[in-house]
């Protein structure tokens, strides 16, 4: 028994030692093991921290020093902007969202390879976006938008297999959109919108969507691409591919076909935003199967055929009540505003229908939608009332009614309101006297009101200065508004316009306006303003524009005027201003200024060509003198001249009756140069074949040197006095040219009435030499061998070329003695100087006419020149035999403002088989417009827009570019013939509202109305 004890006892001993043993070892094993778990997990928390100071290295701004902490006094899972897992301690996410760091992203990035989420959007990172991104297989969420970033879309993302959303929108990306990025079949948000991408969407993308799954979390439901250069058509089948999508985002880009039908399959929809695109044809008639809508965006495509139906789809809306937003803005919707928009659910904040072909009345009903907060329907043909039920919009913040045939009288109601802060009425048919005294009063927070062009009358109260302290602009022009402005205006303290021209204003300019300290543009031209001009003007730092020209103001121009540093144009012409011009501030640039009209200034800058002002002797000593003198000296004076004016009358009458029928006298023009045929002769060389410039239908024009007078360059135009017509032509030009004078005008300096070193008649008109030709040679340099460039006129350029012509156009039919119409208005007559300011010349088929028949078409003055223009811009009813008129040069204005747009001559080869370019351009517009314009008035950041005229800046890009120009065009294609004189003020309106002119005033189109 004890042996076996002992024997038990000694196995079990035993036993027990191995098991000692083992655990020992296992141990120590285990031990090991821990001691290199930790180790590993060392290491890779040091790659972690390694890479992260790469991060920081490569940052080269800090404005908040958010990375300052980003050191070794902490673990770097405390860092700022760094999340760690609890586990590993491993980096999971970065987040520095709007700190304003600059710099570029570090490749070592890729490093962090436990990384799911990285945000750095909102900052100032450059460069490209690494390719080693690619390495974080883990990522779901990268968001690097409102940064700086360039380059392509790293292919490398495609590794990225779980990740859910991709956000890079606002940053300066290019090239396509890599078909890789397919692979990423848990992808559910796609953010790419305001960057350089080009090409067509992948159709592997559609291939995003998968199978529904138990966990419904594999379907791509937001794709946002809005603010790029993508091109192409719309997948016909994308909602069948995007079946589970929620928000398609594709707007400012450049997609056309139509819109597809499939669309209607992803049942899901919430948001469809296609604006500005050219996307055409009809809008599915059941766009409202897609239950989910809450925003339809389809503004500025070519949708619709301007036909009746166009807006039958509405009707498929009337049961979405999800629905707040419908804008289809600039389109072309035509027909009847259907009744069905009534219908819509009473959820609906913002309807916008302006800028298409809508025509016919308004539909009762529309007050239904009584959440309506923006309801825009300008820019249509609707006419008829105002609906009565508008005044149910209780919660109405936009309403703009402008660009319309709408009549009758302002319903009353309509500023029921409390919360209407803009309100266009402009351009319509409106009438009444008590705007100001009943209608408007209850609109108190009004911020834009524009009521122009109606035929409103009637004054302005105090009371309605004192309740609208709110108003930033205010537009009255072209109605008959009557009495003075009130003394409360100043309380406009925030007005930034303010325009009351065309009225029949009177009383003097009140000096509280000096009040209205934000005041960039005031316009008061063509009143019956009497008084001087208010020296506190000068108090207006911000103002920009201050036009008073046409009124009845007198006195001296105030010097404090020169201190307005903003001030870029200042018209004081046609008042009885007398005395002294100053010279500083804007006082000495003479193409900002306009003070013609006004016969007591003098002084100024030279480029102004007023007289000196005359010499004062300011002592009265001297005064005494000279006093004296006169009272002794003027009477024999007077009597010795009259005696020898008496003898040369009657010498002047005999050689009068001698030369009357064989010559043409200029009557005086001040400051008149006299040049003979021998100065002439020098000052080109012998008419150098060298120094020609140019040639016309009765002339030639040669480059000419007067060194007599200045050194000063001129172009002198002979008279080919063979030709038929060419006598009479040069009589022509004298007459319209002797008492003229406006900045668009070419300047006649002299004139030579001779004989040649042949004993031939010699006849030429010197005129003031234009730096830069003539408009044609820059529109078709192709046809000349001159240095000149169309790149050079930008879509800026040539709206202020056109704006001067008008203003030269309009100058000559109402602001001469005698009206005056051109006849030959074309590319070629229009010169251009240094600056690119235009300038009217050849007056050789000019017409002087009656001030009672030069409005009217239908009766004119016998024509000393039977011909009235060249083929294609002669208005169509001088070929019937009528007379000149002033609407047949608004016809050859119209043709001219086309082939600028175009860059097509009328008598262009491609105008055939009675096509001609008004027709041209109606047929192509709206969806063919790019087709039609001139190429380099669309081309993207090229050179010809680096210098840029005042206003240019506020255009950014192709899209905005594309849409000014589409609406210029419509507008002037409308013309039929040359009696439509409405749409030229709409165009005029039209460049204003688009700043794409300089603050000049522009009486481009007055002269229409």
């Amino acid at each position: 028994m004890e042996l076996q004890s002992s024997i038990s006892w000694g196995f079990w001993s035993s036993i027990s030692m191995d098991i000692l043993i083992l655990l020992v070892v296992l141990a120590a094993i285990n031990n090991s093991a821990v001691n290199h778990a930790l180790a590993t997990n060392r290491l890779q928390n040091e790659t972690d921290r390694l890479a992260l100071l790469e991060f920081k290295s490569q940052i080269s701004d800090d404005p908040h020093a958010v990375l300052n902490s980003w050191n070794q006094t902490r673990h770097h899972c405390r860092w700022p902007g760094i999340t760690c897992d609890s586990r590993h301690q491993r980096v999971t996410a970065i987040t520095l969202t709007g700190w304003g760091l600059s710099g570029t992203i570090s490749p070592h990035i890729g490093n962090l390879s436990f990384m799911k989420s990285i945000h750095l959007e909102e900052n100032q990172f450059h460069g490209e976006i690494p390719q080693e991104v690619g390495h974080l297989f883990r990522l779901r969420f990268l968001n690097l938008s409102y940064n700086l970033l360039s380059g392509e879309i790293p292919v490398s993302l495609c590794n990225c297999s779980n990740m859910l959303s991709l956000t890079l929108t606002s940053n300066k990306l290019e090239g396509k959109v890599p078909i890789e990025l397919s692979k990423l079949k848990k992808l559910e948000n796609l953010y790419l919108s305001k960057n350089n991408l080009t090409g067509e969407i992948p159709s592997s993308l559609g291939n995003l969507s998968i199978p529904a799954s138990v966990y419904n979390i594999s379907s791509l439901h937001v794709f946002s691409i809005p603010v790029n250069s993508f091109h192409g058509n719309l997948p016909t089948d994308v909602g069948l591919t995007l079946p589970n999508l929620q928000v398609l985002q594709i707007g400012t880009n450049d997609f056309n076909g139509n819109i597809p039908l499939s669309i209607t399959n992803a049942s899901r929809l919430e948001q469809l935003d296609l604006d500005n695109n050219k996307l055409e044809g009809q809008v599915p008639s059941n766009l409202g199967d897609l239950s989910n809508l809450q925003l339809i965006e389809l503004s500025g495509n070519w949708l619709g055929r301007n036909s009746t139906g166009d807006l039958n789809f509405i009707g498929s809306l009337t049961n979405n009540s999800n629905l707040y937003t419908i804008f289809l803005d600039e389109n072309n919707f035509g027909g009847e505003l259907p009744k069905s928009v009534a219908n819509l659910t009473h959820g609906l904040t913002e309807l916008g229908i302006e800028g298409n072909q809508l025509w016919g009345t308004i539909p009762e009903g529309l007050g239904n939608l009584v959440n309506l907060i923006v309801f825009d329907m300008s820019w249509n043909s609707l006419s008829g009332v105002i609906p009565s039920d508008f005044g149910k919009f209780q919660n109405l913040q936009y309403l703009g009614l402008e660009r319309n045939r709408l009549s009758g009288e302002i319903l009353s109601n309509l500023c029921n309101s409390s919360s209407l802060y803009h309100l266009g009425l402009a351009d319509n048919l409106f009438e009444g006297s008590d705007v100001f005294s009943s209608i408007l009063m209850n609109c108190g927070n009004l911020q834009y009101l524009d009521v122009s062009i109606n035929n409103l009358s009637g004054v302005i109260s105090p009371e309605f200065f004192e309740m609208h302290t709110l108003l930033l602009y205010l537009g009255l022009r072209q109605n008959t508004f009557s009495g003075s402005i009130p003394l409360e205006v100043g309380k406009l303290m925030h007005m930034v316009n303010f325009t009351v021209a065309y009225n029949r204003f009177s009383g003097e300019i009140p000096p509280s306006l000096a009040d209205c300290l934000d005041l960039e543009t005031h316009e008061m031209q063509a009143n019956f303003f009497e008084g001087t001009i208010p020296s506190k003007l000068a108090s207006l730092k911000a103002i920009q524009v201050l036009d008073l020209s046409f009124n009845n103001l007198a006195g001296q121009i105030p010097r404090d005027l020169e201190k307005l540093q903003p001030l870029r144009y200042l018209n004081l012409s046609y008042n009885d201003l007398y005395g002294k011009i100053p010279t500083t501030g804007i006082f000495g640039n003479a193409s900002l200024i306009v003070l013609m009209g006004n016969n007591e200034l003098c002084g100024g800058i030279t480029e102004l060509r007023f007289p000196p002002c005359p010499l004062i002797m300011g002592k009265k000593k001297e005064k005494h003198k000279i006093i004296v003198l006169l009272s002794t000296v003027l009477p024999v004076t007077f009597l010795a001249l009259g005696i020898i004016l008496l003898f040369y009358l009657g010498v002047y009458q005999k050689r009068y009756r001698r030369e009357a029928s064989s010559s043409f006298v200029l009557p005086t023009v001040d400051k008149l140069l006299r040049v003979s045929y021998h100065e002439l002769h020098r000052a080109t060389l012998g008419f150098s074949p060298e120094n020609l410039i140019g040639s016309g239908s009765f002339g030639i024009v040669y480059k000419g040197r007067l060194d007599q007078h200045g050194d000063r360059l001129v172009a002198v135009k002979v008279l080919d006095l063979k030709k038929n017509g060419a006598s009479k032509s040069f009589k022509a030009e004298c007459k319209a040219l002797r008492n003229i004078r406006h900045r668009n005008l070419v300047s006649i300096l002299s004139y030579c009435s001779s004989v040649d070193s042949k004993g031939h008649e010699f006849k030429a008109l010197v005129y003031e030499f234009m730096e830069n030709g003539n408009l044609d040679l820059w529109l078709h340099p192709e046809t000349t061998d001159q240095a000149t460039t169309s790149s050079c006129l930008n879509l800026f350029r040539r709206l202020n070329i056109a704006i001067d012509v008008a203003s030269a156009v309009h100058y000559l039919h109402n602001q001469c003695e005698t009206t005056i119409v051109h006849c030959h208005l074309k590319p070629s007559n229009i010169l251009l100087d240094n600056d690119f300011v235009a300038h009217v010349g050849d007056f050789g088929l000019a017409r002087l006419l009656p001030e009672t028949i030069s409005t009217s078409s239908d009766q004119g003055t016998s024509s000393a020149v039977a011909i009235k223009g060249s083929i294609g811009y002669a208005a169509p009813e001088y070929g019937m035999g009528l007379p000149a008129s002033t609407q047949g040069d608004v016809y050859s204005y119209g043709i001219f403002l086309l082939e600028m747009i175009t860059r097509r001559r009328p008598t262009d080869d491609i105008l055939t088989d009675g096509l001609n370019l008004h027709n041209y351009v109606n047929v192509a517009l709206p969806e063919q417009v790019c087709k039609i314009v001139d190429p380099l008035l669309l081309s993207k950041g090229g050179d010809q827009y680096r210098e840029m005229t005042p206003g240019e800046e506020k255009i950014n890009g192709r899209r905005e570019m594309e849409w000014y120009i589409k609406k210029i065009l419509r507008l002037t294609a409308k013309m039929w013939h040359s009696l439509d004189l409405q749409l030229y003020a709409d165009l005029k309106l039209q460049s204003e509202t688009a700043s794409l002119c300089t603050h000049e005033e522009i009486h481009a189109y007055e002269f229409l109305l």
